[in-house]
C-alpha cells in the first residue's frame, strides 16, 4: 500500500470525479481549513445534521435504530449538546477507485476543542456523501461550522485489485446522499 500525494488526488478528482465539488488548494482564511493538502483532502461538513437527543428515552440499538433519537437540524452552525453527538454529511460526494482504500480522521482544530469526528474507512468502489459522527466530549455545548473543514481523508493505493469491492457487495451505504442513520441488512 502506498500513500497518495496531492498530484494524484488532483488528477483523480479532475479526471475521474473522485471528489465533487473539488477545491484545488487548501482554504484557510477565517474558516476551519478545507481542500487539497499535501497527502490528503480536507472534507467539509454540510449544513444538515441529526442531533442525538434522549427526549423519547429510546434505547440505542444499531440493529433496530429508533430515528426518534435524533432531532433534524439545518443551519450554518450546529450546537452539539454536552457529552452528546450529531451526525452530519460531507459536502463532497466521493467515488473511491477499486484499488484505493481511505482513512478519514477528524481535524485537529476540532479535536483540540474536545470535538471528535469518527468515520469508517471508505472501501474500494464506495461512493456517496460520507456520514460523519461528531462527538462533543466536553461538559459544554460545542459549535460545528457548516461548509467548513471537519475531517481529512487520506488515500492508500494497493498494488493489486481487491477480489470484492463495496459496489460488488452492494453495500448498504452505497450512493448515500443525506445524513444516513445506522442500518442492518436483512438477508
Amino acid at each position: 500500500m502506498a500513500l497518495k500525494s496531492d498530484r494524484w488526488i488532483r488528477k483523480m478528482a479532475l479526471e475521474k470525479a473522485m471528489i465533487v465539488p473539488f477545491e484545488e488548494r487548501q482554504i484557510v482564511k477565517g474558516v476551519v481549513s478545507f481542500g487539497l493538502s499535501s497527502y490528503g483532502y480536507d472534507l467539509r461538513i454540510a449544513d444538515e445534521f441529526k442531533i442525538f437527543t434522549n427526549i423519547n428515552t429510546a434505547i440505542v440499538d444499531p440493529k433496530n435504530f429508533d430515528e426518534r433519537s435524533f432531532l433534524d437540524f439545518k443551519g450554518d452552525v450546529c450546537v452539539i449538546p454536552p457529552n452528546s453527538f450529531a451526525l452530519g454529511r460531507t459536502v463532497e460526494y466521493l467515488k473511491i477507485p477499486r484499488n484505493i482504500l481511505t482513512i478519514c480522521l477528524g481535524k485537529s482544530t476540532y479535536a483540540r476543542c474536545g470535538i471528535i469526528v469518527n468515520v469508517t474507512p471508505f472501501e474500494p468502489e464506495w461512493e456517496g456523501n460520507a456520514t460523519l459522527e461528531i462527538s462533543n466530549t466536553t461538559p459544554l455545548p460545542a459549535k460545528v461550522y457548516a461548509n467548513e473543514g471537519i475531517a481529512q481523508v487520506v488515500f492508500f493505493e494497493s498494488d493489486e485489485l481487491c477480489e470484492r469491492s463495496y459496489a460488488d457487495k452492494k453495500g448498504k451505504y452505497q450512493r448515500q446522499t443525506g445524513v444516513t442513520p445506522p442500518r442492518v441488512t436483512e438477508s
